[in-house]
């Protein structure tokens, strides 16, 4: 295992590199850093990244965070992603089913305390699931939203002590849909439906035409981010 400094500073030093690279040859250099201990985060939105990432590493892991809360569409995205692509799709669970949370929270903690929720279903489900690799990689984008303006295509995750690929940070979502619509990639049809960012059912909406992609994304209230990427 690549000592924890050191981790830093090839990230640090990739971020700088890479800037100008093209997803491909980002994944490539990472796939080849990291091995084994290189994965993907995917929310099933799309199977962009993760379809990019196999042609760089064949069989990588694909870490999926089931919360207990996706929609149906979400749930059938991940199972025709396992099914059509070179990749291995892993379900991080919550410590608790969803059941076993409001027994001991109250029903309901999303709505009463939204970044509690995310912490438990999210964020520790996560960090367990990532406890066995260096690096891992995002489909973040700078044009997504304001925080995520100035996302490098690699950077230091401080707060897990790890490597964080962002591919196709620079990519604008027309890159994002040529590139769909040229190689035929899955995608979850909640896009179609107006859900232009996709999470766990009771804490996503449409997005209104011409809004920002992501505020459909606990509307109404001032959180953005579930805690992942922060």
């Amino acid at each position: 295992m690549t000592a924890t400094l050191d981790l830093e500073r090839v990230a640090l030093d990739a971020g700088r590199e890479l800037e100008n690279a093209t997803p491909p040859e980002i994944l490539s250099w990472a796939a080849q850093t990291f091995g084994d201990r290189f994965c993907v985060l995917s929310s099933m939105a799309d199977a962009v990244v993760l379809s990019l990432a196999a042609e760089a590493k064949p069989g990588v892991d694909v870490v999926f965070l089931d919360t207990g809360y996706h929609f149906v569409e979400t749930i059938g995205t991940r199972d025709a992603v396992a099914a059509s692509y070179d990749v291995n799709v892993i379900s991080a669970t919550p410590a608790q089913s969803v059941a076993e949370q409001d027994a001991k929270y109250g029903t309901d903690l999303f709505a009463r305390d939204p970044d509690q929720c995310c912490a438990l279903r999210k964020v520790a489900p996560m960090n367990t699931a990532l406890a066995n690799y260096d690096a891992w990689a995002t489909g973040l984008r700078r044009d997504e939203s304001p925080t995520r303006a100035d996302t490098p295509v690699v950077q230091w995750d401080a707060r897990r002590r790890k490597v964080k690929v962002n591919p196709i940070a620079r990519w604008t979502q027309s890159d994002v849909d040529d590139y769909i619509a040229a190689k035929n990639i899955l995608v979850n049809p909640l896009l179609d439906d107006g859900y232009l960012s996709i999470g766990c059912w009771p804490c996503t909406a449409r997005v209104e035409p011409g809004a920002d992609v992501r505020s459909g994304r606990w509307a109404g209230r001032a959180k953005t981010e579930c805690g992942i990427h922060l």
